[in-house]
């Protein structure tokens, strides 16, 4: 299970993961994939299609990211019509607007209310949560 999931698993009532495109310059499809996750959003099938792309990263083009959203259902005409939104490359921009006020330097960059999250593991996860719960109970 991605550690995503566990820590939601682990704190289902306290934990809400936020997502935000930080797409690399040095990825030449990670801007196409933002938007493609984004127009995948628009149908309620973000997570499904993120974790999809996730997996063939180091194999995206223009041919998968629209395979991605055949096999993930999308609506191809829905679809379309999101990737040649401007509102769609306008989120994307105020996410790397939030990304760079926030220090991202890279992918993935996890924030736990605000705190960048050092120890990316089940355990630093929740370390950092049981800090948070702490100190928002008091």
């Amino acid at each position: 299970m991605p550690l995503l999931d566990q820590v939601v698993e682990q704190y289902p009532k306290d934990v809400k993961v936020v997502f935000k495109h930080v797409p690399l310059r040095n990825h030449r499809f990670a801007l196409p994939a933002a938007k493609a996750a984004t127009a995948a959003q628009n149908q309620g099938k973000f997570w499904e299609y993120h974790d999809r792309l996730f997996e063939n990263y180091n194999r995206l083009n223009d041919q998968m990211i629209r395979s991605i959203a055949e096999e993930v259902g999308l609506d191809m005409a829905k679809f379309d019509q999101s990737l040649n939104d401007p509102t769609t490359a306008g989120r994307i921009n105020q996410d790397m607007a939030v990304g760079r006020n926030a220090g991202v330097r890279g992918t993935p960059t996890v924030f736990v209310n605000g705190r960048l999250l050092k120890q990316r593991s089940l355990e630093g996860f929740k370390a950092m949560i049981d800090k948070a719960l702490a100190a928002s109970a008091k």
